[in-house]
């Protein structure tokens, strides 16, 4: 394929060629994919998302493959966040016609290894030519066994709040990315600058966290996408609780510290209000899943914000006060 072709001339057939042959997968290439039953006492369980260039992308800072790692990741987190596990994708791409067809078929690439820890494949979609690049994808999974799943109104007074995975790490590599103006521009002699850029062009999640959590008891959970704060709001509203997260559990690390020291920022912001993570968010009473950490408790509104909140986001709270940075990704 030559590279300097684009959409245009490659035309649909020849563009949806290039996606299969990036992404390859058996129950790809007819008019619709069939996919195998969930098992006995089993559901399937299906989530959305889109990504559209300059809003949630741009290529100054990520590379196509990248673009479809991350299209994958924020989709599967709320997969694993109902306790379910992936088993496949579809993909819709709106494209300019003078996108190089090599940049689709990177995408789907991206998308192909994202998937692959969790033997899910791309096996359907569409394309269309657009004036903006868009890309919508559909994951599916299945939530084995008759167990409930994984929801937001699930929490209760006394259970500990739960985490699996970095926090503030997405964001940070944002900063970064808009301190330095370009990836080829950060230090290529700082391996720390680098990673958290990495971070946040194609976030990674680690296959099972959120089956585990639903094996072991976990009463809630949500994934860290639109802010610590913001995100976990959800679930003390739904389930009519206050969350008072522990300020210890959440002090910067090295690398976060090492950031705002390059960037001028405030870490703390980075992990109250940054997202995109997707690290797994929760409450238990029970055991705690391997994977995961505690970064704070579950107390009755009463006994810390009243019974009818000010605000959404006094449902929230750090060690026992307002937390210091409340904002978050809005998607309109």
């Amino acid at each position: 394929m030559r590279t300097s072709l684009t959409v245009a001339e490659a035309g649909e057939a020849a563009t949806i060629a290039a996606i299969r042959n990036a992404a390859p997968s058996s129950l790809n290439g007819d008019d619709a994919a069939v996919l195998e039953p969930a098992g006995t006492n089993s559901r399937h369980v299906c989530s959305t998302d889109i990504l559209v260039q300059g809003r949630h992308f741009t290529f100054d800072y990520s590379t196509p493959w990248e673009v479809g790692v991350k299209a994958v990741t924020q989709n599967f987190a709320d997969i694993q966040a109902m306790g379910a596990r992936p088993t496949a994708i579809l993909m819709a791409i709106a494209t300019p016609g003078d996108l190089p067809l090599q940049t689709v078929a990177d995408i789907a690439r991206g998308i192909d290894e994202a998937a692959s820890p969790w033997a899910a494949e791309l096996v359907g979609g569409d394309v269309v030519t657009s004036k903006d690049l868009v890309i919508s994808i559909t994951a599916m999974g299945e939530l084995s066994g008759p167990a409930a799943a994984l929801t937001l109104d699930g929490a209760g007074v006394g259970q500990r709040i739960i985490a699996s995975g970095p926090i503030g790490y997405s964001a940070a590599g944002l900063a970064i990315l808009r301190h330095y103006g370009s990836r080829k521009a950060i230090p290529a002699d700082d391996p720390i600058l680098n990673e958290l850029a990495d971070w946040h062009c194609a976030p990674r999640l680690q296959p099972g966290r959120g089956s585990v959590a639903r094996a072991t008891g976990a009463s809630a959970m949500t994934d860290n996408s639109d802010g610590l704060i913001v995100d976990l709001c959800a679930i003390a509203e739904r389930s009519g609780v206050c969350l008072d997260l522990d300020g210890a559990a959440l002090v910067p690390d090295e690398k976060l510290r090492h950031a705002a020291q390059m960037t001028g920022k405030n870490p703390l912001e980075w992990i109250y209000t940054g997202g995109e993570d997707h690290t797994l968010l929760g409450t238990t009473d029970a055991r705690m899943p391997s994977g995961y950490r505690r970064i704070g408790t579950v107390r009755s509104l009463s006994e810390e914000v009243g019974e009818d909140p000010a605000g959404g986001l006094d449902y929230v709270l750090v060690d026992g006060g307002r937390p210091p940075f409340t904002n978050g990704w809005q998607s309109v």
